[in-house]
This record gives C-alpha cells, sequence and structure tokens, in this order.
C-alpha cells in the first residue's frame, strides 16, 4: 500500500486535491476514510476486498462542496462516477480518481475519458449469491413472485437506509418527504413499504449500476437490491444500453416500444 499512501500524500501536499475518499482497516471488512491530511494518508488501505461504493459520497456537500476530491474507485464506484457525470453533478477538473490495476497496482485517473477507458478493461465483480437469487424469483408464477415480496416487505419499517446507500440519491428532497400532497405514506406497512419501493426502483430505472448497495445498506437483509437489478434488465431489453442523452424516464424516441399500453 506504500504507493496508494504516496500518492495521496502528494495530491494533498500539492494541493491537487482537497480531500481523500477511500478505504482503512475495520473491525469486519474495510470501511470509508477520509482524509485531509497528508499525514493521515498512512490508514489507507485498497485491496480487493475494498468493494464498497464510495460514490455515495461525491455529492455530499457538507463533506465536498467547493473541494476538490480525491476517491478510491473499485469498478462499481467507476460506474456510477460516470453516471454522475452524465447528470451534471461532477465537475471533471475537481476530481481525481485511484484505480487497482489487474495486476493490483495503483493507477490515477484524471480526466472522465480516461475513466471510461478503464473500465471497458474492468470484468464486472462476480455474484453468484445474487446470480442464484434472480434464477429462483425467475423461476416463481406471478402470485409467488407476489407473496415473496409481500413477505419481504413487510419487514421494512422505513428507515431509508437503501437510499442513504445509493449513489443516484442525491435529491435535497426526496418524494418520502413531500407532505403536500402526501405521495407516500411516511409510517411502515406492507402497502405503504410497497409503494416506496417501486417508487425508488422506477427513479433509478437507466441509472442504476447494479452494485447492491442499496440491499447490503438494508439492516434487516430485505434484498431489494434485486429489485433494481430486475428493473436494469428490463431497461437494457427494451431500450437498449443507457447513453450520454438521458436516463429512460427522462428522454422519448419516437421508435420506444409501446407494447405495455393495452
Amino acid at each position: 500500500m506504500n504507493d496508494l499512501i504516496s500518492q495521496v500524500q502528494s495530491l494533498l501536499e500539492n494541493k491537487t486535491i482537497d480531500i481523500f475518499i477511500g478505504y482503512e482497516k475495520g473491525t469486519r471488512k474495510p470501511r470509508p476514510a477520509f482524509v485531509s491530511k497528508a499525514e493521515e494518508a498512512g490508514k489507507l488501505i485498497f485491496n480487493e476486498n475494498c468493494s464498497g461504493n464510495l460514490a455515495v459520497y461525491l455529492t455530499r456537500k457538507d463533506l465536498v462542496e467547493g473541494k476538490k476530491v480525491g476517491i478510491a474507485a473499485s469498478y462499481y464506484t467507476l460506474k456510477n462516477i460516470i453516471l454522475l457525470f452524465d447528470e451534471n453533478q461532477l465537475k471533471e477538473d475537481h476530481l481525481r480518481i485511484i484505480t487497482l490495476s489487474e495486476k493490483g497496482e495503483i493507477q490515477l485517473l484524471q480526466s472522465l475519458e480516461e475513466i471510461k477507458q478503464r473500465l471497458k478493461e474492468m470484468s464486472a465483480p462476480a455474484k453468484a449469491d445474487e446470480e442464484e437469487w434472480v434464477r429462483k424469483i425467475d423461476a416463481m408464477t406471478v402470485s409467488e413472485r407476489w407473496a415473496f415480496w409481500t413477505e419481504e416487505l413487510s419487514r421494512c419499517f422505513k428507515c431509508y437506509a437503501c437510499r442513504a446507500a445509493c449513489p443516484m440519491c442525491y435529491c435535497t428532497k426526496c418524494i418520502v418527504e413531500i407532505n403536500r400532497p402526501q405521495w407516500i405514506q411516511p409510517w411502515a406497512s406492507v402497502f405503504s413499504n410497497m409503494d416506496w419501493q417501486i417508487n425508488r426502483v422506477m427513479h433509478m430505472a437507466g441509472r442504476c449500476s447494479d452494485c447492491g448497495a442499496c440491499g447490503a445498506a438494508c439492516p434487516v437483509g430485505i434484498p431489494i437490491h434485486l429489485l433494481s437489478h430486475k428493473m436494469a434488465e428490463a431497461v437494457k431489453e427494451n431500450f437498449g444500453e443507457p447513453d450520454e442523452k438521458g436516463n429512460v424516464l427522462s428522454t422519448f424516441k419516437p421508435d420506444d416500444k409501446e407494447n405495455f399500453i393495452v
């Protein structure tokens, strides 16, 4: 990790960045670390176990507003950085990215084009558990699927950890906080919970990196990331790969499929 530490120290000492968002050793697994002084860089680590999506902090105004930021970027962090650039949430000259090569070597990326090129060279991390869950759900009948999600979402108590963990949930005021009109009931109940999750997933349509941070953040273990995963599959199947011209809920093409209209 000496290369990482020296790189971050250099970026901070030269005033290239004001803060570095990375990982440090945690109790069970690596946890986020925020370094603003060169002498603090010694606690940083970066390896294959550092998979948490740190892009969620890039829109935290209390943390990064007005600052030049460095960040340690795993595969999904890079994907979300590109999505945030597409939505004009990041400034290219205010961001420096450190990622790992296939050999585990530190790489510094300084432009959007470099980020895109690096992402093309990377493979998505394996998700054996998630793939097994998807196979089980796909094999269910419609009524079985409804029963499955009714049971799972009955355990939700509206803590909104899923929202807090998602890099694309950066709205200053969420629909659940609007009470004139009251779009979603604030108390926890099965149908209210479904309203919340359906709205959340629809908001992610064409914008989700499939990182699974929402599911990982759920304190009661509801696999809500599978909803976003299936939505991403549906978007790709019906509208193709997302592009830089906007997400599927903010764009219209004359040849868009309309087979959902009955």
